[in-house]
Protein backbone atom coordinates (compact mmCIF):
# COMPACT_ATOMS: atom_id res chain seq x y z
CA UNK A 1 0.00 0.00 0.00
CA UNK A 2 0.73 3.96 -0.40
CA UNK A 3 -0.17 6.83 0.39
CA UNK A 4 -2.31 9.04 -1.38
CA UNK A 5 -0.52 12.23 -2.99
CA UNK A 6 -1.01 15.51 -1.80
CA UNK A 7 -2.97 17.02 -4.02
CA UNK A 8 -4.42 20.29 -2.69
CA UNK A 9 -6.11 22.13 -6.01
CA UNK A 10 -8.23 18.85 -6.75
CA UNK A 11 -9.85 18.81 -2.92
CA UNK A 12 -10.97 22.30 -3.50
CA UNK A 13 -12.44 20.81 -6.97
CA UNK A 14 -13.96 18.36 -5.31
CA UNK A 15 -15.97 20.18 -3.24
CA UNK A 16 -17.65 21.85 -6.88
CA UNK A 17 -18.33 18.63 -8.66
CA UNK A 18 -19.42 15.36 -8.49
CA UNK A 19 -17.24 12.95 -5.98
CA UNK A 20 -17.69 10.28 -8.07
CA UNK A 21 -16.49 11.66 -11.63
CA UNK A 22 -13.61 13.35 -9.43
CA UNK A 23 -12.37 10.52 -7.48
CA UNK A 24 -12.16 8.84 -10.99
CA UNK A 25 -10.17 11.42 -11.94
CA UNK A 26 -7.80 11.34 -9.51
CA UNK A 27 -7.70 7.74 -9.49
CA UNK A 28 -6.81 7.73 -12.91
CA UNK A 29 -4.05 10.73 -12.53
CA UNK A 30 -2.41 7.92 -9.89
CA UNK A 31 -2.22 5.58 -11.99
CA UNK A 32 -0.82 7.41 -15.44
CA UNK A 33 1.89 8.64 -12.60
CA UNK A 34 2.78 5.34 -11.23
CA UNK A 35 1.41 6.16 -7.92
CA UNK A 36 0.01 2.49 -7.78
CA UNK A 37 1.86 -0.21 -9.83
CA UNK A 38 0.45 -3.28 -11.66
CA UNK A 39 -0.67 -5.96 -9.14
CA UNK A 40 -0.74 -3.01 -5.99
CA UNK A 41 -4.21 -2.81 -4.32
CA UNK A 42 -6.36 0.41 -3.82
CA UNK A 43 -7.59 0.59 -0.78
CA UNK A 44 -11.33 1.86 -0.27
CA UNK A 45 -11.56 3.06 2.80
CA UNK A 46 -8.18 5.21 2.66
CA UNK A 47 -9.24 6.65 -0.60
CA UNK A 48 -12.59 8.15 1.17
CA UNK A 49 -10.36 8.97 4.52
CA UNK A 50 -8.36 11.42 2.10
CA UNK A 51 -10.80 12.76 0.69
CA UNK A 52 -12.55 13.02 3.57
CA UNK A 53 -16.34 11.74 1.92
CA UNK A 54 -17.74 8.06 2.65
CA UNK A 55 -16.81 5.00 0.59
CA UNK A 56 -19.48 5.17 -1.78
CA UNK A 57 -18.31 7.28 -4.33
CA UNK A 58 -15.20 5.86 -3.93
CA UNK A 59 -16.70 2.09 -4.08
CA UNK A 60 -18.72 3.32 -7.14
CA UNK A 61 -15.61 4.89 -9.07
CA UNK A 62 -13.30 2.09 -8.41
CA UNK A 63 -16.16 -0.18 -10.26
CA UNK A 64 -16.33 2.00 -13.16
CA UNK A 65 -12.58 1.48 -13.64
CA UNK A 66 -13.05 -1.69 -12.99
CA UNK A 67 -15.37 -1.54 -16.14
CA UNK A 68 -12.64 -0.35 -18.03
CA UNK A 69 -10.23 -2.95 -17.52
CA UNK A 70 -8.11 -0.65 -15.33
CA UNK A 71 -8.55 -2.09 -12.53
CA UNK A 72 -10.09 -5.54 -10.92
CA UNK A 73 -11.57 -7.04 -8.06
CA UNK A 74 -9.93 -9.91 -6.08
CA UNK A 75 -11.82 -11.93 -3.96
CA UNK A 76 -11.01 -11.23 -0.34
CA UNK A 77 -8.25 -8.74 -1.40
CA UNK A 78 -9.95 -5.92 -2.75
CA UNK A 79 -9.25 -3.25 -6.13
CA UNK A 80 -5.59 -4.22 -7.85
CA UNK A 81 -4.55 -2.56 -10.17
CA UNK A 82 -4.60 -4.15 -14.00
CA UNK A 83 -1.28 -4.46 -16.38
CA UNK A 84 -3.07 -2.66 -18.70
CA UNK A 85 -1.63 -0.88 -22.01
CA UNK A 86 -1.81 -0.45 -25.80
CA UNK A 87 -3.15 -3.94 -25.89
CA UNK A 88 -6.48 -3.12 -24.34
CA UNK A 89 -6.26 0.48 -26.35
CA UNK A 90 -5.87 -2.30 -30.02
CA UNK A 91 -9.01 -4.11 -28.64
CA UNK A 92 -11.21 -0.94 -27.73
CA UNK A 93 -10.50 1.47 -30.15
CA UNK A 94 -11.23 -0.54 -33.41
CA UNK A 95 -15.13 -0.52 -31.06
CA UNK A 96 -15.09 2.55 -30.68
CA UNK A 97 -14.42 3.26 -34.06
CA UNK A 98 -17.34 0.90 -35.64
CA UNK A 99 -19.84 2.45 -33.19
CA UNK A 100 -19.01 6.51 -34.32
CA UNK A 101 -19.03 5.07 -38.39
CA UNK A 102 -22.78 4.29 -37.22
CA UNK A 103 -23.33 7.37 -35.38
CA UNK A 104 -21.88 9.52 -37.97
CA UNK A 105 -24.03 7.93 -40.78
CA UNK A 106 -27.43 8.32 -38.28
CA UNK A 107 -26.25 11.88 -37.36
CA UNK A 108 -25.05 13.35 -40.99
CA UNK A 109 -28.62 14.46 -42.18
CA UNK A 110 -29.20 16.28 -38.41
CA UNK A 111 -25.64 18.02 -38.10
CA UNK A 112 -25.90 19.29 -42.07
CA UNK A 113 -29.00 20.77 -41.38
CA UNK A 114 -27.40 22.61 -37.78
CA UNK A 115 -23.52 21.91 -37.40
CA UNK A 116 -23.56 24.27 -34.67
CA UNK A 117 -22.83 21.66 -31.61
CA UNK A 118 -19.83 20.50 -33.72
CA UNK A 119 -18.78 24.06 -34.63
CA UNK A 120 -18.84 25.14 -30.37
CA UNK A 121 -16.07 22.08 -29.87
CA UNK A 122 -14.18 23.11 -32.68
CA UNK A 123 -14.01 26.63 -31.68
CA UNK A 124 -13.32 25.46 -28.11
CA UNK A 125 -10.67 23.28 -29.15
CA UNK A 126 -8.57 25.79 -30.55
CA UNK A 127 -9.00 28.25 -27.84
CA UNK A 128 -7.68 25.32 -25.30
CA UNK A 129 -4.75 24.39 -27.36
CA UNK A 130 -3.54 28.05 -27.72
CA UNK A 131 -3.66 28.40 -24.40
CA UNK A 132 -1.36 24.84 -23.83
CA UNK A 133 -4.36 23.55 -21.95
CA UNK A 134 -4.51 20.18 -22.36
CA UNK A 135 -7.17 18.91 -19.77
CA UNK A 136 -9.60 21.35 -21.77
CA UNK A 137 -8.22 20.13 -25.19
CA UNK A 138 -9.27 16.36 -23.98
CA UNK A 139 -12.64 17.36 -22.44
CA UNK A 140 -13.50 19.35 -25.81
CA UNK A 141 -11.86 17.05 -28.02
CA UNK A 142 -13.99 13.83 -26.05
CA UNK A 143 -17.43 16.10 -26.26
CA UNK A 144 -16.95 16.34 -30.08
CA UNK A 145 -17.11 13.28 -30.58
CA UNK A 146 -20.21 12.94 -28.42
CA UNK A 147 -22.11 15.03 -30.20
CA UNK A 148 -21.73 13.26 -32.69
CA UNK A 149 -23.19 10.28 -31.18
CA UNK A 150 -25.55 11.89 -29.49
CA UNK A 151 -26.75 13.82 -32.94
CA UNK A 152 -27.36 9.94 -34.24
CA UNK A 153 -30.95 10.34 -31.55
CA UNK A 154 -30.28 6.64 -30.53
CA UNK A 155 -30.32 5.82 -27.29
CA UNK A 156 -28.31 2.11 -27.36
CA UNK A 157 -25.91 3.84 -29.05
CA UNK A 158 -24.95 6.21 -27.00
CA UNK A 159 -24.96 4.21 -24.30
CA UNK A 160 -22.65 1.77 -25.51
CA UNK A 161 -20.40 4.46 -26.55
CA UNK A 162 -20.63 5.98 -23.19
CA UNK A 163 -19.73 2.50 -21.59
CA UNK A 164 -16.37 2.69 -23.49
CA UNK A 165 -14.82 5.51 -20.92
CA UNK A 166 -13.96 7.55 -23.95
CA UNK A 167 -12.38 10.48 -22.26
CA UNK A 168 -10.22 8.19 -19.80
CA UNK A 169 -8.73 6.38 -22.16
CA UNK A 170 -8.24 9.61 -24.40
CA UNK A 171 -6.15 10.82 -21.44
CA UNK A 172 -4.17 7.86 -21.25
CA UNK A 173 -3.90 8.25 -25.09
CA UNK A 174 -1.91 11.36 -24.77
CA UNK A 175 -0.20 10.49 -22.00
CA UNK A 176 1.70 7.41 -23.35
CA UNK A 177 2.20 9.26 -26.71
CA UNK A 178 2.70 13.12 -25.79
CA UNK A 179 0.10 13.35 -28.60
CA UNK A 180 -0.16 16.97 -29.84
CA UNK A 181 -4.22 17.68 -30.11
CA UNK A 182 -4.10 20.67 -31.86
CA UNK A 183 -3.57 18.01 -35.07
CA UNK A 184 -6.82 16.52 -33.69
CA UNK A 185 -8.36 19.85 -34.18
CA UNK A 186 -7.70 20.07 -37.29
CA UNK A 187 -8.87 17.03 -37.98
CA UNK A 188 -12.63 18.13 -36.15
CA UNK A 189 -12.55 21.06 -38.47
CA UNK A 190 -12.34 19.25 -41.52
CA UNK A 191 -15.15 16.66 -40.14
CA UNK A 192 -17.28 19.24 -39.39
CA UNK A 193 -16.94 20.81 -43.15
CA UNK A 194 -17.60 17.07 -44.12
CA UNK A 195 -20.68 17.07 -42.00
CA UNK A 196 -21.90 20.47 -43.10
CA UNK A 197 -21.68 19.37 -46.46
CA UNK A 198 -23.58 16.05 -46.64
CA UNK A 199 -20.59 14.28 -47.54
CA UNK A 200 -21.21 10.80 -47.88
CA UNK A 201 -17.92 9.53 -46.84
CA UNK A 202 -18.47 11.76 -43.66
CA UNK A 203 -18.73 7.94 -41.39
CA UNK A 204 -15.27 6.61 -43.35
CA UNK A 205 -13.84 10.04 -42.17
CA UNK A 206 -14.74 9.65 -38.29
CA UNK A 207 -14.15 5.95 -38.40
CA UNK A 208 -10.44 6.61 -39.97
CA UNK A 209 -9.74 9.93 -36.99
CA UNK A 210 -10.64 7.32 -34.34
CA UNK A 211 -8.00 4.56 -35.57
CA UNK A 212 -5.42 6.79 -35.86
CA UNK A 213 -5.27 6.85 -32.11
CA UNK A 214 -4.47 3.45 -31.56
CA UNK A 215 -2.21 2.90 -34.75
CA UNK A 216 -0.06 5.77 -33.58
CA UNK A 217 0.06 3.87 -29.86
CA UNK A 218 0.49 0.25 -31.68
CA UNK A 219 3.36 2.14 -34.10
CA UNK A 220 4.95 3.33 -30.98
CA UNK A 221 5.05 0.52 -28.86
CA UNK A 222 3.57 -2.07 -30.26
CA UNK A 223 0.83 -4.66 -28.72
CA UNK A 224 2.57 -5.75 -26.03
CA UNK A 225 3.23 -1.61 -24.85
Amino acid sequence: MVDLPEWPDDHVRLSRNPLREQIRHMLVEGLLSGRWQPGERIVERRVATEFNVSQAPVREALRELENLRLIESVPNKGARVRDFGVADMAEIYPVRAGLELVAAELASPRLAADPRPLEREVEALRRATADSDVEEQIKHSVEFHREIVRAADNSVLLHTWESLGVEVWTRLSVRWLNMELHAKAADHAQITDAFRRADPDVGRMVREHVLNYVEAALKTYGRTG
